[in-house]
């Protein structure tokens, strides 16, 4: 096999020698030639990652027409200008109009929603490495890092970012930090050996991947991958290959719209024939009183509320630090069951932070998160002032100097470089007021032996005046043996074997709980001390402790998940111990047989996998693909699977999941691109807003489902009781019944929309992704529309005289007794569980704006004469509409109220029996 050929996968390459390697990529170690690397450059293509292809502003546009309740008002549309225009009839025209301004509105909030996502991620996105120190022809050079080719010799440093996938050649004390691909938080250390046996992408220490970091060392390695044919690229193209999935709120809303429109056609087709065969009516004149049955049926504003309210929802998110990418994902976060997260990065911080110190045999806490160096030391809860404490700094000035990590503060930002266990150490000597420099200035490094996974330990040594001072800091069961003495209390003494089995015992302790410990000693001498020397007789000064802690939140973000009934999955590259350690602290288990590794779910079958998926709650030392595997697991148990995530290796899960959540900052492209949502803060406790805002957007969405149905199903019955009944004319004009629906649903629909969350939205559990919209809402979609029907039709007859065919009159009451009993509906729908008194009858101002300002349109249509520019006619005629006796005003503003009361009763008794 050509191993040459990017085609093949480089999971092979670990497996050969470094001289096997250069002979099957046709290089050597002076690189390729500036010839040879263009023609490679040309049959290989860029080293970069190519994107999915951006949706223009048309397919954007374009995509907002797929609704077909957008369809079903476009055909309303063009049938009623198609009429007007064959009669001559500038109602109709009018009546078209109307509702494609509603349809234009509708379209331009989504296509601004979508659009203006788009851009907002376009602020976050982060770039590779743009350079690369490569060996050409055996000069080294700099080259754009997208011109890379396989065979290329790079070379690499701390504090570089890999720009391609690599074999080392060369690995001096190299570490590298591969959570971005593994999840891991700990650097891995790297070697040049060859490896024999099949390794995980984690473990196979003479490999580099592009996309991950050095943090220690240096390196040189030859190029066996680039752009698509990385690892990192085999991950951004497999999300290509997932189908996108439609969300709850998306099924539904397609599922209804579906049914409306085959009800509305068999209804107007019945209709129409009715009229046509029974009570021969003029064909044209049935044919708009179908238009008219049809506008009555479909909620034209239901999907520019649902639209408008999500968009609303989003810009809240912001605020929350969330950026939503698509609308529906808002609501998908609601009926949300698991939250599969990963450990690194998200739920902890990916940074090292020095907690606990033991030093002259007492524990020290230190306070503070991070690689900031802010925060106290204390004892047994009291603070402690560290520059009145000498062993305390003895033992952080000697983790300061036996340390190659910086610190350092520009433009009020801390800047740092280095091994993130080493960079924690000089966060906590920064806290207790040391400085490298200053340290150095007075003793300064004459020697350093590096540490290296043999010796797990490293010592630097330092000239004191006249005087030499070795500091070692190194794993404490390997740095003890090389200890003869201890200090305590400014004591030198003697260690004993008592002191080790103490001092084991306390790091055994550390260890267990997720703590990574670090044993410090040193040791004088007058004289310059030989390397070989350097590490014998060492004075023991004690133990500094450390851990990437969890972010602040996350407990009682993963607690309020539970009270929600919302499971929470960790997914980590880190071993088991530590990732149980850490799901204990943050009250996510007790570690107890809810625990897998990767390896243990390897040998799983899908099926055996499936039967235990429920019970798992930490997956530690995953791949890729493990993720990936968990999350179609969960789905076909039939939960709706939230991921949250950074890396590269999470980026299919994010796009298998239902609601994917990418991270803003350390997040890469790959990763963000296959998100519903980005978390601009990286916070897991984030999500938890998230989903509180999901759960009451969907009850805001109900709630004016329930408006807007209701009133649509009165109109409906009306229309169709007095098309078919030839004593009566219709009660409702097509015109009439748009301007119910613009004036009356929309504006209360929409400040419905942003009511105040219904109390004790995070106390229920989850709903069930099946669970059909108008669910619970019988009172609202039922019985509140028989009641509206009764008193409108009642009025309509009570008004109606055949015998001066007072048409108009009988009309506008049956305008005013709809309108009035919509605005009625719009307090009492405010809650669909308790009465409207006990969630605040008037909390939401904007629904109290919205009511006053739709029953002055209503009303002053009907009294105020307004007469249309260039057409001369009044609009108060072409809707049909007459002003009513004060008397007759009266009565049906009272009728009206019928519906109301019926559901605040209805409401009560059922809140009371829940109680």
């Amino acid at each position: 096999m050509d191993l040459y050929e990017p085609k093949d996968s480089t999971a092979l390459w670990y497996k050969i020698d470094v001289d096997k390697t250069l002979q099957l990529l046709k290089s050597s170690e002076r690189g390729l030639s500036a010839k040879e690397a263009e023609a490679r450059l040309r049959k290989h293509g860029f080293n970069e990652i190519k994107e999915r292809k951006r949706t223009t502003v048309l397919e954007v546009v374009i995509q907002q027409f797929k609704n077909f309740l957008i369809l079903l008002l476009i055909a309303a549309a063009l049938i009623s200008a198609g009429i007007g225009v064959w009669q001559g009839s500038i109602q109709e025209i009018i009546e078209a109009c109307l509702i494609m301004l509603i349809v234009l509105f509708i379209v331009l909030v989504g296509f601004y929603q979508e659009y203006n996502a788009e851009k907002e991620l376009e602020a976050l996105r982060q770039i590779l490495t743009p350079i690369a120190v490569v060996e050409r022809g055996g000069q080294k050079q700099k080259i754009p890092a997208r011109q890379l080719v396989p065979g290329d010799i790079i070379h690499l440093e701390a504090g570089d970012r890999v720009p391609a996938d690599a074999r080392l050649l060369e690995a001096i004390h190299l570490k590298v930090d591969e959570s971005l691909l593994t999840g891991e938080a700990q650097p891995v250390e790297k070697d040049v050996q060859t490896l024999l046996q099949d390794a995980n992408q984690g473990d196979r220490s003479n490999m580099v991947y592009m996309g991950t970091t050095i943090t220690y060392g240096k390196g040189k390695a030859v190029v066996v991958a680039t752009g698509m044919n990385s690892n990192f690229g085999r991950i951004a193209n497999s999300i290509q290959e997932i189908k996108e999935e439609k969300t709850p709120l998306q099924e539904r809303l397609d599922v209804l719209g579906k049914q409306i429109g085959i009800g509305v056609i068999l209804l107007c087709t019945l209709v129409f024939l009715t009229g046509i065969l029974t009570q021969h009516i003029q064909l044209s004149e049935m044919f708009l009183i179908a238009v008219a049955l049809a506008v009555a049926a479909v909620p034209e504003g239901l999907p520019g509320v649902v639209t408008i309210t999500l968009a609303m929802g989003t810009r809240r998110m912001v605020a929350r630090n969330v950026i939503v990418r698509r609308l529906p994902a808002v609501e998908t976060l609601g009926s949300t069951t698991v939250i599969c997260s990963d450990k690194t990065g998200t739920i902890t911080h990916n940074e090292m932070t020095v907690k606990k110190i033991y030093v002259a045999g007492e524990m020290i806490d230190v306070a503070g998160e991070g690689f900031v160096p802010e925060g106290v030391f204390t004892r047994e809860g009291k603070e402690l002032n560290a520059k009145d404490n000498p062993e305390l700094l003895r033992l952080l000035s000697a983790a300061l100097l036996c340390n190659n990590a910086t610190l350092r503060k520009e433009d009020g930002t801390w800047r740092f470089t280095g091994d993130p266990t080493e960079i924690s150490l000089v966060v906590a000597a920064t806290k207790a007021g040391l400085r490298s420099d200053d340290l150095s200035k007075g003793q300064p490094r004459t020697g350093e032996i590096p540490f290296d996974s043999k010796r797990k330990r490293m010592a630097t040594i330092h000239q004191c005046g006249e005087s030499f001072t070795v500091y070692v800091k190194g794993a404490p069961e390997v740095l003890l043996e090389f200890c003869s003495y201890i200090s305590i209390n400014n004591n030198i003494r003697r260690l004993s074997a008592e002191d080790k089995e103490k001092i084991l015992e306390i790091n055994k302790n550390l260890g267990g709980g997720a703590f990574r410990v670090l044993a410090v000693a040193y040791k004088t001498s007058t004289e310059k001390v030989p390397e070989e020397e350097a590490e014998r007789e060492l004075i023991f000064l004690g133990l500094i402790a450390m851990k990437d802690p969890p972010r602040q939140g996350v407990r009682e973000a993963i607690e309020k998940c539970q009270e929600a009934g919302v499971r929470t999955v960790m997914i980590t590259g880190d071993y088991q111990g530590t990732a149980v350690a850490v799901a204990r602290e943050i009250g996510l288990t007790d570690g107890h047989g809810n625990v897998i590794t990767g390896a243990e779910l390897a040998s799983l079958s899908d099926d055996e996998f499936e039967n235990r998926v429920d019970k798992i709650a930490i997956y530690a030392r995953v791949n890729p693909e493990h993720k990936l595997r968990i999350v179609s697991a969960l789905k076909k148990r039939g939960h709706v699977v939230a991921m949250t995530g950074d890396g590269v290796n999470d980026a299919p899960a994010l796009k298998k999941a239902d609601i994917g959540v990418a991270m803003g900052i350390t997040g890469t492209d790959v990763s963000r691109e296959a998100s519903d949502m980005v978390l601009t803060d990286d916070n897991f406790a984030s999500i938890v807003g998230a989903i509180e805002e999901g759960r009451g957007i969907y009850d805001n969405i109900k709630k004016f489902f329930a408006y807007l149905i209701s009133g649509n199903i009165a109109e409906v019955v009306i229309v169709f009781v007095t098309s078919i009944w030839a004593a009566v004319p219709i009660a409702l004009t097509a015109t009439q019944i748009l301007i119910i629906n613009l004036v009356t649903d929309g504006l209360p629909a929409l400040a419905l929309g942003v009511d105040p969350f219904e109390p004790n939205a995070m106390q229920r559990p989850p709903r069930s992704r099946k669970e059909p919209l108008h669910d619970g809402l019988a009172p609202f979609i039922y019985y509140y529309p028989m009641i509206v029907i009764c008193v409108a039709l009642g009025l309509f007859y009570w008004v109606y005289d055949p015998a001066v065919k007072n048409v108009f009159e009988a009309q506008t009451v049956a305008f005013l007794t709809i309108a009035f009993s919509e605005m009625y509906q719009a307090f009492a729908v405010r809650s669909t569980r308790y009465p409207s008194l006990k969630v605040g009858l008037f909390a939401n101002p904007w629904l109290v704006l919205a009511v006053a300002s739709s029953l002055i349109v209503c009303v002053g249509l009907v009294y105020i004469p307004v007469t249309l520019p260039f057409l001369g006619v009044s609009l108060r005629e072409i809707l049909h509409l007459v002003p009513l006796s004060p008397q007759l005003l009266l009565t049906v503003v009272l009728l009206s109220s019928l519906g109301f009361i019926y559901l605040e009763i209805a409401k009560a008794l059922a809140s009371r029996k829940g109680e």
